[in-house]
């Protein structure tokens, strides 16, 4: 995260990020009751099992164990042979049993990695387990605010260092009015959770071929797919950075690839990257819908990218045909077709007769133009553009007005 609050200290500041995330398994990790209970009654996908009663036995899921080991691989993590369930002890007053199936000391994985890029930089992220005293930060709801507690929360730190003051274990409410994070309760210690082996469940001895099989089952990540872009496609590095934030947008644009009859694949790919990322994102943000539910699939793309390869229509009417497509859901040549959109100008000298006419009738523009006013220039292109309705191709237009505005006036 980059932050614009600078903490001057020569002390090591070491920011951790605790994720939670649950796993799609169909049932719970030591039991049978369904998952879905997200809009279900409170206490209706619970048994004796998940209640800790006297006598029954957690089984653990496989499936679940898999999941785990599969992510634990995605994040470059080592996988050990030997693993255990440990109990660990809450005293909340609404955990029934009083205790959790947790893992302490020998986990399912270990030291892994994360790669981001950071200002035009590789940085791996370690993932690893906890060291030394740590403070929490509570309440942020924004990332400004995040950025903002990080900063207050390092130089309230370095202070009480300073002053030889040591550093409590706790957990700490971030005030945002005020701009402050404020001690809310201590923080447990592992020897507070009185961790010991769980006594129902047998360890886990991990088989290196189904690790092997787990890591086959793996779909192509994030950083190889971003590489791969780069390299098979000669996408910028900053393209392939947004095809590649969400696996539906990148499955979306190599669709739209293989889809698209355009020879060249180097720019079959930049062009079909261009059209995701600046207008079909666009129209999903705006119509708040995710690329699953575009009503334009990557056929239909594919076929708008072919009509401006074939010179069947202009850019600025490949915008519009978009538009109608996405909200029509048809494909964009039956949108043409239906619009009677004329092919654009082929005839040269015709669309010079038009340019050298809007440069006559904007003698005021033009000479604006010569004055070394250049947005004068946009103007008269879309002078030229609103008398040929569109059917002239804008690179053209620009070419010959440049090369008719730049010739000696006439005295």
């Amino acid at each position: 995260m980059a932050m614009d609050t600078e903490v001057a200290t020569d002390f090591e500041v070491v920011i951790g990020l605790e994720v939670h995330a649950q796993l799609l398994t169909k049932s719970k990790m030591f039991c049978t009751c369904s998952t879905d209970y997200a809009n279900a009654a409170p206490n209706t996908h619970v048994c004796p099992v998940c209640m800790g009663m006297p006598g029954v036995l957690p089984v653990i899921n496989q499936g679940a164990v898999a999941y785990t080991i599969m992510t634990a691989l995605s994040l470059n993590c080592t996988i050990p042979e030997y693993s255990k369930f440990d109990r660990k002890n809450y005293p909340y007053p609404d955990l029934m049993k009083g205790y959790q199936i947790s893992q302490y000391d020998i986990p399912l994985s270990k030291n892994g990695y994360l790669l981001i890029e950071y200002e035009g930089q590789a940085r791996r992220i370690g993932i690893q387990q906890e060291l030394g005293v740590k403070t929490e930060i509570k309440n942020m709801n924004s990332f400004r605010s995040v950025e903002r507690a990080l900063a207050y929360e390092a130089q309230r730190q370095v202070e009480l260092l300073r002053a030889g003051i040591p550093i409590q274990q706790e957990t700490r409410g971030w005030v945002e009015t005020k701009g402050i994070t404020v001690a809310q309760r201590s923080k447990e210690y592992a020897h507070d959770y009185r961790y010991f082996p769980e006594p129902d469940l047998p360890p886990l001895i991990i088989n290196r071929a189904w690790v092997e099989e787990l890591r086959a089952q793996l779909p192509e990540l994030p950083d190889a797919r971003r590489a791969r872009y780069m390299d098979e496609y000669g996408l910028s590095a900053q393209d392939a950075n947004v095809l590649t934030e969400e696996k539906a947008l990148g499955d979306y644009f190599e669709q739209v690839v293989a889809a698209s009859q355009a020879s060249d694949r180097w720019t079959r790919a930049k062009a079909a990257a261009n059209l995701v990322i600046n207008d079909v994102v666009r129209l999903l943000k705006a119509n708040s819908i995710s690329v699953e539910e575009s009503p334009l699939p990557p056929a239909a793309s594919a076929n708008l990218l072919d009509l401006l390869a074939r010179g069947r229509i202009t850019g600025r009417q490949g915008k519009e045909v978009l538009e109608e497509a996405f909200a029509s859901g048809k494909m964009p040549e039956t949108v043409v077709q239906e619009k009677g959109i004329e092919p654009p100008i082929s005839d040269q000298g015709a669309l010079e007769r038009i340019i050298e006419e809007v440069i006559t009738n904007n003698a005021k523009v033009v000479s604006d133009y010569r004055a070394g006013k250049t947005n004068a220039l946009q103007y008269l292109i879309g002078q030229v553009m609103k008398q040929t309705r569109g059917q002239a191709k804008a690179d053209s237009v620009r070419t010959i007005l440049i090369t008719k505005l730049d010739e000696t006036p006439p005295a």
